[in-house]
């Protein structure tokens, strides 16, 4: 059986911590070592992002993210346009051996009011 994406989706989210906008905006204000990883695509990005996040699509977050966060007790927030995609870089994230990833799972839109 093939899953779809939603499916995955939801099984990543069983195996990360996901926050709302308020918990996420608490935890960057109150965390000195913080990166917000915004991993649409770059036009995406181009178009809106967010002050203080780096752009790294999810296709390329393996290869890239070791040189924005060399440490791995980093807190990453990852974000996206609406949860998935940050959620399942999250997990990904995890997997490479970092132990502070929380991905926001809200619209951009949401984040982005709230964010700046």
């Amino acid at each position: 059986m093939i899953k779809t994406a939603g499916q995955l989706i939801s099984e990543a989210q069983t195996q990360i911590s996901c926050l709302n906008v308020a918990s996420a905006k608490s935890l960057y204000d109150e965390t000195e070592n913080v990166v917000i990883i915004d991993v649409r695509e770059a036009g995406s990005a181009a178009q809106s992002k967010l002050t203080d996040s780096a752009n790294i699509s999810r296709g390329l977050i393996e290869m890239k993210v070791p040189s924005l966060c060399p440490d791995p007790e980093t807190v990453i927030l990852t974000h996206c346009g609406g949860g998935g995609r940050a959620s399942l870089a999250a997990l990904t994230l995890n997997q490479m051996g970092y132990t502070h990833v929380h991905a926001i799972t809200a619209k951009f839109e949401d984040i982005k009011k709230v964010f700046g």
